[in-house]
């Protein structure tokens, strides 16, 4: 008689246990059979763990900070919890069936708030999901909160994969959250109690977090916001980066893919920089082709990086109809006309009078170019 096929779930803990005991009881290193080597960050926070001088079967206490320390933390998160609470609401509703619950956390792996659809009935769900717990690496050991806030990636965990065997019942998903100056601002988590292992729920924090990012990015105060990409790939997609500038030309904020697209903005919580550090043309060119846009439809201009590379970038003024910022900010609204022309001219100056060259710079039909021209004047 043929044995019971085993289950891939339970191969899988088989294999996490394997890689305990290879691990915290024997001092072996990783790769192990069930994490692999890309998974090294799982190692590496168990050995702090056991520095630390910390073993699996201690009790953890689920410590919190005092009533003081989170009305600060609130005052000083105001504008990431204003932010992430809508992108908390959608993850429910994405999560809703799946056993799992969403916390956002600071920087330090203290919890900041918490979306509905926690049962706080169950008392493990409440021992993490209550604002103010601290769910630090010092605090709980290898968890998802600690190692996205330490590994600065997404990451997934799954039962014994966490550290403690207090914490052996969860999985989770992690993403951090980087502010618009490139610092680590916190961290969403995806949390279940003896869930079914879902890694695809990595992809959906990462998601959530990327939606926060972009859209403290944009909150900074601003006169241009450059949508910027690879040449051929569409405009507003998950790795498009977004960089905004002031009136002057400075980068008051950036994305993490604009980061990751430009590395030299990675320093920018440190020094200021300009527009024409990363681009190989004078700022006032996204803005001529932001108002451009504005009076005509007109698709993304490709540009060349300092680096040598080409991107193409889609700008936009900060307020279709609102005050507007950069070189462009004093012209008179009723000289739009002579603006375009002017535009037009400077294209057909460049292209040495090819108007098909010029339109095609200009990024409008040849006809359009004419129309934007005005009539000639007379003899």
């Amino acid at each position: 008689m043929q044995a019971a096929p085993v289950k891939l779930e339970d191969r899988r803990l088989k294999q996490i246990d394997r890689a305990r005991q290879l691990v915290i009881t024997e001092g072996h290193g990783l790769p192990a059979p069930g994490l692999g080597p890309q998974r090294g960050w799982i190692e590496r926070s168990w050995r702090r763990c056991l520095e630390g001088g910390r073993r699996p079967e201690q009790r953890l206490e689920f410590d919190g900070v005092s009533a003081s320390s989170i009305r600060a933390n609130a005052e000083c998160h105001h504008a990431l919890l204003k932010t992430a609470r809508p992108v908390l609401a959608a993850l429910t509703r994405a999560i809703a069936r799946t056993r799992y619950f969403a916390i956002l956390t600071d920087a330090q792996g203290i919890v900041i708030d918490v979306a509905l659809g926690a049962d706080h009935d169950d008392r493990r769900i409440r021992a993490i999901a209550r604002v103010g717990v601290n769910l630090s690496e010092t605090s709980i050991g290898t968890s998802a909160i600690s190692a996205a806030l330490t590994e600065l990636h997404p990451v997934w965990l799954h039962r014994g994969e966490h550290f403690f065997a207090d914490t052996n019942v969860y999985s989770c998903a992690g993403a951090p959250v980087f502010g618009p100056d490139g610092r680590c601002m916190g961290m969403i988590d995806l949390t279940g109690i003896l869930a079914e292992e879902r890694p695809e729920l990595m992809h959906l924090a990462a998601q959530a977090a990327r939606c926060v990012e972009n859209a403290l990015t944009r909150q900074r105060p601003h006169a241009l916001c450059v949508h910027m990409s690879w040449p051929g790939q569409a405009q507003g997609g998950d790795q498009e980066g977004l960089i905004c500038l002031d009136a002057e030309g400075w980068i008051v904020s950036a994305n993490q893919a604009a980061r990751q697209m430009v590395p030299c903005l990675s320093g920018l919580s440190a020094q200021a920089v300009h527009a024409n550090e990363v681009f190989a043309m004078s700022h006032a060119v996204l803005f001529e082709r932001a108002r451009l846009r504005e009076l005509s439809e007109t698709g993304p201009l490709e540009v060349p990086l300092w680096s040598g590379l080409c991107a193409q970038v889609l700008p936009e003024l900060q307020g279709r109809s609102g005050k507007l910022g950069g070189p462009i900010a004093s012209l008179n609204p009723l000289s739009l006309r002579q603006y375009q022309a002017a535009l037009v001219r400077h294209a057909l100056r460049d292209a040495q009078g090819n108007v098909m060259q010029a339109a095609r710079a200009l990024g409008i039909s040849r006809a359009t170019l004419y129309r934007k021209l005005g009539p000639k004047p007379l003899p």
